[in-house]
This record gives structure tokens, sequence and C-alpha cells, in this order.
């Protein structure tokens, strides 16, 4: 039976041939895996491709039991949300890292200067989002396993040099994306019935804009992008915008904070729960402590027609809410 692999598959696994790491290779069959269609015909092709998989991810849960450290691309979350900041060489995406968080990126005038993905922590009001760094993108060579990475994250910021052909540089780093199946999810009704595409919230930083002397090339940009896409301006030497941006980050990445009254006392304000935007009173219960599951009601501030309204356990949580739970 014919397998009907799509061209990035043969693509995808001569990079695989070529591999010499484990890291690499695996990173390489992960991809391969998810962009082969599931049907009869790829069925003895996924079983070979998962037993190489599972293979190397044994030999490689040995080597790190033997004292080797994990790979710079595994990065925990964080904080309230994760969101991935990718680009072309030199386009200011350490400098930006630098300025928000407690991170220490390499910064240099020099393109190529971050090899190895960056965490930080950066201060939204009253929460921490994780940001993290990564290597340009280009099509001379990235490491495999950024591309999972960036699949696990919660929120994309393609960010380009509003000085140095902007439109090219964003054009060029959705084509990469793409030929790697990871799609802004504003894109998604675009590509119904296809598999295996990572479609991911996106937000494009258009660093440089550093006072109202670039305003009118941001407004020439604009103008030529015919609204196709939303571009936050922003400077990361001057700090230009850089509320705005911590704003839309949190925006997003889909979140509220909510935040706990025990009864008879004054609620912790200090010290938010961080809910999915849509979450329950329900919801909010298990994620203080399972045993509220079978809670009856609730009262809350904020978000209510009054304060302290008597809710049900399916009453829709707002930013800022204050909640006090009653079992």
């Amino acid at each position: 039976m014919p397998t009907n692999l799509p061209p990035e598959y043969f693509a995808i696994e001569r990079e695989y041939r070529a591999a010499k790491s484990a890291a690499e290779k695996i990173a390489y069959i992960e991809e391969m895996l998810s962009i082969i269609p599931k049907h009869k015909g790829t069925d003895r092709l996924r079983g070979d491709l998962r037993r190489k998989l599972a293979k190397l991810k044994s030999a490689a849960q040995s080597r790190k039991g033997g004292g080797r450290q994990e790979s710079a691309f595994r990065i925990e979350r964080e904080g309230a949300g994760q969101a991935v900041l990718v680009g072309p060489p030199n386009v200011g995406k350490s400098a930006l890292v630098a300025r928000l968080t407690n991170a220490s990126p390499e910064v240099a005038d020099y393109p190529y200067t971050t090899w190895t993905p960056t965490p930080g922590m950066m201060q939204v009001e009253d929460i921490q989002i994780q940001l993290i760094d990564t290597p340009p993108l280009n099509r001379e060579f990235v490491e495999p396993e950024l591309w999972s990475l960036i699949r696990r994250s919660e929120l994309l910021l393609l960010m380009v040099d509003l000085q140095a052909y902007p439109i090219q540089q964003l054009e060029e780093t959705l084509d990469i994306l793409r030929e790697h199946r990871i799609l802004p999810q504003r894109l998604a009704p675009q590509y119904t019935g296809q598999l295996r595409l990572t479609f991911l919230p996106t937000l494009v930083l258009v660093n440089k804009n550093d006072d109202e002397s670039s305003d009118e090339d941001l407004a020439v940009l604009r103008e030529l992008l015919a609204d196709d896409w939303e571009l936050l301006p922003i400077s990361a030497a001057t700090g230009r915008n850089l509320n705005r941006l911590k704003r839309a980050v949190f925006e997003r990445l889909g979140i509220v904070r909510v935040y706990s009254k025990p009864p008879g006392r004054e609620p912790d304000l200090s010290n938010p729960f961080v809910l999915r935007r849509g979450n329950t009173v329900a919801e909010f219960a298990v994620k203080i402590h399972q045993d509220f599951g079978n809670l009856k009601a609730a009262r809350v501030w904020g978000s209510a027609a009054y304060d302290g309204q008597m809710v049900g356990r399916d009453y829709v949580l707002q930013d800022g809410d204050v909640v006090e739970l009653r079992i």
C-alpha cells in the first residue's frame, strides 16, 4: 500500500541521516512522525520510527544517569506562561530578554551571538511570565531541537528590525517556520483538514522603533502590510512600549488572575492563582485543593453583579476576581 508521504518528510529524512548526535536524531524522528499521515500504508514506517525513537531516548536516558547534562533546548515552563522569541539574526531578541527579565543572554551588534536558548522571567504586574531567547532562524543551520522547543511554547513572539528590511525578515521567518509545519494561529482557517500542523498564537514585534523619529517608517510598514499582521512597535534599546508588550503577552496567553479569600478573612492580593480564560469556580476550587471539587457555591468580588454575590460552580471567572469558596 502506498505511503503518500509529503515532500517535507524526505527533506527531514535527509537531515536525519546526516545527523551526528542522538539529540539531533531524536528531534528529526519526532518531526518526521509529526508529518507522516496516519493510514494503513504508513503503519509500518511509523512503527519503525517509534522503535528507533524509543531506542535513542533509552540510550540518552542511560547517559544522563551517568552524569550527562540534559539538552539546553529542554526548558521546563515556569511562571504563568511561556513565550518564545524567534526571528532572523541581529533583530534584538537577546537585548529585549536582557531588558525585560533576570536573564543575561550575550548581546552584541554582530549577528549569531545566541547559540542556545536562554530563558528569563518577565514581571507582569503581580505574576511572572517566562520569555525564551532563541538562536536566529536561517536556512543554513538550525538545531533540530529548536523546533520542538517552539512547538511546546504557548506564544510565539516574532521579531523584526524596523530599520533593516522588516517585510523581508517577516516573510523569510514565516517561510522557515512553515517549512517545519509551525504556523501562526490566525492562519489556521487556510489549512483546514491538514494534519500534523502546530498553530501558535503569534505577535509580531517591530524592534528599533526607538522614538518619534522612526514613527514614519512604522507607518509605511503598516501600509505595505495592509493590516495583514497586528504589529507591536517596541524598542529594546530605549524601552519604548515595553509595558504595552507585557500586557499584550498577558492577553494572548489567554490567562486570568484570581485571588482567594478565606471565609471571614481578607483576601491575599499578593499571590494570585493563574487560570485559563473561561475557567469556572469549580475549576478554581480544584486548583486550590482537590478536596474542594464538591463545593456547592462561592462568593465573588469583581466581575459579579455586586460585591460578594453568591454564584454557582459554573460561574466563569474574570481577571482580578476575588473568590470565597463555600463547601
